[in-house]
């Protein structure tokens, strides 16, 4: 994983796809940020302790643990991490559900990559304001 500079904010990815992990991942070091992959909600909560990201970009449908569940999960434990949801099935009731449980921002895949940067540079702005 490699030593995180204290200056640069950290990003967690959680997402079930690998292919979708890997693109995210080029995407947001290239943009000068340190990232930590997840694929699943239980593995990015049980490291939580070790590991606390600035920001989460958080798929809304995985197996085993749904983004829902990890962010009511977030929630119960007061833990105050923007969240970027990004999913492959939009409805609106799963929009206004991510956004009621306090999402910074939801975007559908394939999600655009200059948005994406945008949402996550405005979550971790407003959690330091």
């Amino acid at each position: 994983m490699g030593s995180v500079d204290p200056a640069r904010p950290l990003i967690a990815i959680v997402d079930d796809e690998e292919s979708v992990r890997r693109a995210l991942k080029r995407l947001i070091i290239s943009a000068g940020l340190d990232v930590v992959a997840f694929c699943a909600g239980r593995e990015f909560l049980d490291a939580l302790p070790w590991r606390r990201p600035s920001c989460i970009v958080l798929d809304l449908h995985m197996p085993g643990m749904s983004g829902f569940e990890v962010q009511s999960h977030l929630a119960d434990a007061g833990h105050r991490i923007p969240v970027v949801v990004i999913t492959g099935h939009d409805t609106p009731d799963s929009r206004a559900r991510a956004l009621a449980a306090g999402a910074a921002a939801y975007l559908q895949k394939p999600v655009q990559g200059a948005l994406l940067l945008d949402a996550i540079s405005t979550a971790i702005g407003s959690r330091e304001s």
